[in-house]
C-alpha cells in the first residue's frame, strides 16, 4: 500500500537523519548487535501463527538480518524490509533472503500475503504523527489473523525529535496497547525485557497481537501524551 498524503518536511527530516544514523554505522551495529539473543521475541510471534511452517514472514527493519537468518534456520520464508541502504547488502548476504529497500513511512506492502511480522526495535522509530497509518498497513498486508509482534523502548510517552539525533518515541504500555487496538489488532501478550531484571532495568516492552477482520477501524491516540490514564 503506497502512502499518497503528503509527508511533512518535520517527519521527512527525522527519518532521514534517522536512516542516516544506521547507514553510516552499518559496520559497528552489526558488530555490537550480531551476538544479541532474541529467541524469546522470535518465540513468541511463532507460538501465537496459525499457519504451519513455512510461514510467510516479514522482518519489519531487519537491520543486517541477524533476526531473518534465524527465521529461515527455523524453517520459515521471511522477507527482509529494510530503509538504511547499507544494510541491504549484508542482510541478503548474511540471511540469503529476499530484502526490500522501502522507506517506513511511504511502504509499498502487498495485501493479505504476510503470516506474521516481527518488528523487533524499530517501530519506535516512526514518528507518532505517521504511526497509526503505518500500524494500519502493516496489518493490512497480514493474512486473515495474522500475527504483528512489536518491542520497542518504552517511557512516559516522549518523543526524542532533536535535529542531530536519531528520532525516537517512547509510549507507555497503556498508549501503546490503545493505539494498537485502535489499528485492528487483537491484544495475545506482553512483557518486558531483559527478563529477570526489575523494571527499571527492563527498557524493552514487548508485545504480540492478531489481526481482527474486520473493515474498518477509527478512533486511535492523536499524540503521544494523549487519552493516556
Amino acid at each position: 500500500m503506497s502512502h499518497k498524503a503528503p509527508i511533512s518536511q518535520k517527519t521527512t527530516a527525522a527519518v532521514q537523519r534517522t536512516i542516516a544514523h544506521y547507514d553510516q554505522k552499518a559496520a559497528d551495529f552489526w558488530e555490537g548487535t550480531k551476538d544479541h539473543d532474541v529467541s524469546q521475541n522470535i518465540d513468541a510471534l511463532l507460538r501465537h501463527l496459525v499457519c504451519d511452517a513455512p510461514g510467510t514472514i516479514l522482518d519489519f527493519g531487519c537491520g543486517p538480518g541477524r533476526d531473518l537468518k534465524t527465521l529461515k534456520t527455523l524453517g520459515h520464508s521471511p522477507v527482509g524490509l529494510e530503509g538504511a541502504a547499507n544494510f541491504i547488502p549484508m542482510a541478503q548476504a548474511h540471511a540469503d533472503c529476499p530484502v526490500w529497500h522501502q522507506d517506513f513511512v511511504a511502504l509499498d506492502l502487498p495485501d493479505n500475503h504476510f503470516d506474521g511480522i516481527f518488528a523487533n526495535a524499530v517501530l519506535f522509530h516512526i514518528p507518532f504523527g505517521e504511526l497509526t497509518r503505518v500500524l494500519k498497513e502493516l496489518r493490512k498486508s497480514l493474512k486473515p489473523n495474522g500475527v504483528l509482534f512489536a518491542s520497542n523502548p518504552h517511557g512516559p510517552n516522549v518523543e526524542n525529535d532533536i535535529p542531530e539525533e536519531r528520532y525516537g518515541c517512547y509510549l507507555s504500555w497503556e498508549t501503546w496497547q490503545k493505539l494498537m487496538m485502535a489499528c485492528g489488532y487483537q491484544y495475545l501478550e506482553h512483557y518486558y525485557r531483559p527478563s529477570g531484571k526489575p523494571r527499571h532495568e527492563q527498557p524493552w516492552l514487548a508485545s504480540v497481537w492478531r489481526k481482527i477482520d474486520i473493515e474498518t477501524i477509527t478512533g486511535g491516540v492523536t499524540s503521544p501524551t494523549s487519552d493516556v490514564t
